[in-house]
């Protein structure tokens, strides 16, 4: 019989050595080699059959059946909207977030509104005990009647229960809990989270029960465990939002049976989570009119345009070269605009601090919304407000040319709605479009042009 193998496997990346190093050369994190026994491979069958044909066997695509779109819905029409229209049978998804941003709210959520629909639930707790789940329903007003709870971390008892129980969704939270036998790692490791999301997988695959994962991320916002397991999911779904905000964006990171990058705003109340019907109206509820460095940018997450308000403030620096922060906005991207403005439009920024606010918890990551950030910095610079009802969106290039932005008809639909007045935009998105009846569009080419006409620099 082989003997079990011990190998070190970094903790970041997943990258095996046979000895132990202080840094892993794939990813170059320090101290994150960890020792691992791994046990000799089994030989096992070939996996699930998906249309016909014996295991194994190629199937010509001509004869190749499609998968149905029966949908199960959710009971929650944000969720609904980011899963692409709800959850598809066998579909495995990952559910990830910072510690309290409502992930387990959430799925309490989703597995009362899908059992009391009709079926039965499986919600497997690792991390709470049956009383603290009991009282986060109790709080959230939930009385399912088909819901089964599970305290349970071992895989192979798990799969057991489910076979046992043969629920219609299977709720895992969280994936980093998990462990089975075959490793003698501690759970949360990378094999132990690469053999659960896979053994998950394959029941999912084999039953057409979906299947979610609540998972952890890393200091830096990473999800945390083994890269592979974002690629043997079907969906990643982020939870995003300030820990001092009640707003949570729950995002769309992948997706196999719908759009990416799709995104629903919620409402951590005590009730739970409730979706905001207008985000654009919330997000510019609280707006300061005339005031310096304050500029709105219209924005596409996935399907869904959004009005967001862009806050910046400069100020002369108390020694040395300028601080640069950000929150909500790439610091790369305002280093990149910040060299564009200096070298371009000679703008004395280099002995001063810049301050950027994305307002509202919202993280804002599209190259359209180059041009607000633009305006407000140059805005605040000036001390000069920028005009009353006026949104800006577009690319701003190295070059200092501002480049088209995409769906602008699904923006400038937005500004409408909204009662915007002013829409500053790139001039190839002008000539292809038309704005409201009450929506005037000012179209420029390069950032310097519209800094004369806007701010008169």
């Amino acid at each position: 019989m082989a003997k079990p193998s011990i190998v070190f496997v970094c903790q970041q990346c997943g990258a095996q050595y046979p000895k132990w190093m202080g840094r892993c050369s794939e990813c170059g994190s320090w101290n994150s080699l960890a020792e691992e026994r791994q046990e000799p491979q089994r030989e096992q069958q070939s996996g699930w059959d998906a249309t016909k044909g014996a295991p194994g066997e190629p199937i010509p695509f001509s004869e190749l059946g499609s998968e149905s779109e029966n949908r199960v819905s959710v009971g929650i029409p944000g969720m609904n909207r980011v899963l692409g229209g709800g959850i598809v049978p066998g579909s495995l998804t990952l559910v990830a977030g910072e510690p309290g941003a409502g992930k387990s709210t959430l799925m309490l959520q989703v597995a009362a509104h899908v059992s009391d629909g009709g079926g039965r639930v499986l919600y497997v707790s690792g991390e709470e005990s049956g009383g603290q789940v009991k009282m986060r329903g109790k709080r959230l007003g939930l009385h399912p009647e088909s819901l089964f709870v599970h305290c349970e971390t071992q895989l192979d008892r798990i799969i057991a229960t489910f076979e046992r129980l043969n629920p219609v969704l299977l709720i895992v939270d969280s994936v980093q809990t998990v462990y089975s036998n075959r490793f003698s790692s501690a759970p949360g490791s990378v094999s132990q989270v690469r053999e659960a999301a896979a053994r998950l997988l394959m029941l999912a695959k084999s039953s057409h029960a979906p299947v979610f994962l609540v998972g952890h991320v890393t200091k830096g916002g990473q999800i945390a465990g083994p890269k592979t397991m974002e690629h043997i999911v079907d969906a990643v779904v982020m939870m995003e939002g300030e820990r001092f905000h009640t707003l949570r964006m729950l995002r769309a990171l992948k997706n196999r049976f719908g759009p990416v990058s799709e995104l629903s705003v919620f409402e951590m109340t005590a009730g739970g989570l409730r979706e905001v019907e207008n985000p654009s109206e919330l997000f510019l509820a609280e707006r300061n009119s005339g005031v310096a460095g304050s500029a709105v940018t219209a924005t596409v997450e996935g399907t869904r345009p959004l009005l967001v308000e862009v806050q910046a403030l400069v100020s002369p620096a108390a020694y040395g070269p300028g601080r640069r922060t950000a929150e909500g906005f790439d610091h790369n991207r305002l280093a990149l605009l910040l060299a564009v403005l200096e070298r371009r439009c000679g703008l004395d920024l280099a002995t001063r601090d810049v301050f950027i606010n994305i307002v509202g918890g919202v993280r804002l990551d599209e190259p359209a919304v180059d041009l607000a950030v633009a305006a407000a910095i140059a805005s605040s610079l000036m001390d000069t407000p920028l005009p009353e009802g006026a949104v800006f969106f577009g690319e701003i290039g190295l070059g200092g040319e501002i480049r088209s932005a995409s769906s602008a008809d699904l923006r400038l639909k937005e500004v409408a709605t909204m009662g915007m007045t002013d829409v500053y935009l790139p001039k190839r998105n002008a000539t292809k479009q038309k704005g409201g009846k009450a929506t005037r569009l000012h179209p420029f080419g390069s950032l310097q042009s519209f800094l004369d006409e806007v701010l008169r620099i």
